[in-house]
């Protein structure tokens, strides 16, 4: 098992399907300490990317994000 640079107490990683609004499913999420995963409904592998690299994106302007109330 690889050593993350940081670690959630347990679980090892968590797992989020995301459906639309008629209940299909869209994809499923999974956020582990050191990296955030994607795998599009239907597809057998996740597209990954690391904390650090969404972290640099999600605040980018280029993500065009608009940060919450709270």
């Amino acid at each position: 098992m690889p050593t993350y640079k940081n670690t959630f107490v347990r679980p090892v990683y968590e797992d989020h399907v995301i459906a639309d609004e008629e209940c299909s499913q869209i994809g499923t999420l999974r956020i582990k300490p050191s990296s955030i995963l994607w795998k599009p409904a239907h597809n057998r592998k996740f597209y990954k990317v690391t904390l650090e690299t969404f972290t640099r994106w999600i605040t980018s302007d280029e993500a065009n994000a608009e940060m919450t109330e709270h």
